[in-house]
């Protein structure tokens, strides 16, 4: 079943028939599968992002090929994103477990560059987990592409870049949305941004 797509690739839910569950599989965009460098980068930051152990992170199962084909396998988490306005007291639960995560994630030198409510999911218990934690940091300073022009969530860099901005603009900090490299304080803002949408709708 697809769940969604963007400038990071498509999303499918799909059955792991030898654990017995659900998974979110990604499949990554072309630009990975004809660059041996990129995607070798892009290992090595699945790899990082795979020590990511947290309860309010959606975790990373592991990276695969089939036919030419490379894919995360990622844990499916069912739920709704995150919407606006809330109470206040949900406000402040949720708020909890968005800090959390990102204090882990920071702690360990891992961005999100993509943090908005599309990213946050709560699950029917109520838990928060935050997905797609870091992949973008894997695109950083990528080459431009039609595809990732015509994305809603990527747009051409400043012209002395040649790479691609990565972000979404509602909830991008300034020195994100001028293409400038960015570190834990990008999300800090972007954070800043989803706790208005929540209080404010």
């Amino acid at each position: 079943e697809k769940l969604g797509a963007g400038g990071m690739g498509e999303v499918y839910r799909a059955r792991d028939t030898r654990l017995n569950r659900d998974v979110a599989i990604k499949v990554l965009p072309a630009i990975f599968a004809n660059d041996r460098e990129r995607l070798m980068r892009f290992e090595r930051e699945a790899q990082v992002l795979a020590q990511l152990n947290h309860p309010n992170i959606a975790a990373i199962y592991g990276l695969e090929e089939a036919e030419g084909q490379r894919f995360l396998v990622l844990e499916y988490v069912p739920g709704e994103n995150l919407r606006g306005p809330l109470p206040v007291e949900e406000v402040v639960g949720v708020v909890r477990q968005i800090i959390d995560a990102l204090e882990e994630a920071h702690e360990r030198g891992i961005v999100h560059r993509d943090l908005k409510p599309g990213n946050i999911r709560i699950t029917p218990e109520g838990k928060v987990k935050v997905l797609d934690f870091g992949l973008a940091k894997a695109m950083a300073d990528e080459p431009d592409s039609e595809a990732a022009a015509n994305s809603p969530t990527l747009g051409a860099s400043a012209l002395t870049r040649g790479g691609v901005l990565l972000g979404t603009a509602a909830y991008m900090s300034p020195e994100q949305a001028r293409g400038k490299k960015v570190d834990k304080r990008a999300d800090i803002f972007a954070f800043g941004s989803v706790l208005y949408e929540m209080l404010t709708g």
